[in-house]
């Protein structure tokens, strides 16, 4: 007997999860895992919206604090935190989170235009939004957490190596 692994559904797209009160989404194609959070290194003079850089399995990552990033502060309750790994550039970088909501899709239906809301639109990387389970959701744009850890990379500090604790 033959066994066949499941294939995954071509229309689960999206890795949802939320920051504050906000459900936001990221491509699947650019995840790489979701871990909870590790211990961070805080490095002087990074990004405000850079939490630090954590040895995740002998590879230093940078960790973007997204309620830093979208000017919120520290949650109360961080028992479902987590942090979603994804593929930047040719690096990984982890989205530290409020917590992962599921796997879905759009549908079929094409993301909405992302909404205009002024100056500083370049900062949020929205590329569009959904709906999904009766919410708006904000889907990123991973490319844009480049520009927030190119620095880093520029010095040689990520990619392989351990970090002095």
């Amino acid at each position: 007997m033959v066994s066949s692994k499941a294939r995954p559904d071509p229309q689960k797209s999206l890795v949802g999860f939320t920051v504050g009160d906000v459900h936001y989404a990221v491509p699947i194609a650019a995840v790489r895992e979701i871990v909870n959070p590790l211990e961070l290194t805080v490095l002087p003079h990074s990004p405000p919206a850079v939490a630090g850089v954590a040895n995740h399995r002998g590879t230093v990552i940078p960790v973007v604090d997204l309620r830093a990033r979208f000017g919120l502060g520290r949650a109360e309750d961080q028992r479902r935190a987590k942090w979603i790994l994804v593929e930047v550039e040719a690096h990984t970088v982890g989205l530290m989170v409020d917590g992962v909501t599921e796997v879905y899709g759009t549908g079929g239906a094409e993301l909405g235009a992302a909404p205009s809301l002024g100056a500083g639109d370049d900062v949020r990387g929205i590329i569009g939004v959904a709906r999904h389970a009766e919410q708006l959701v904000f889907v990123l744009d991973v490319d844009r957490f480049d520009a927030l850890v190119s620095p880093l990379a520029a010095t040689g500090l990520l990619g392989p190596g351990s970090l002095e604790t």
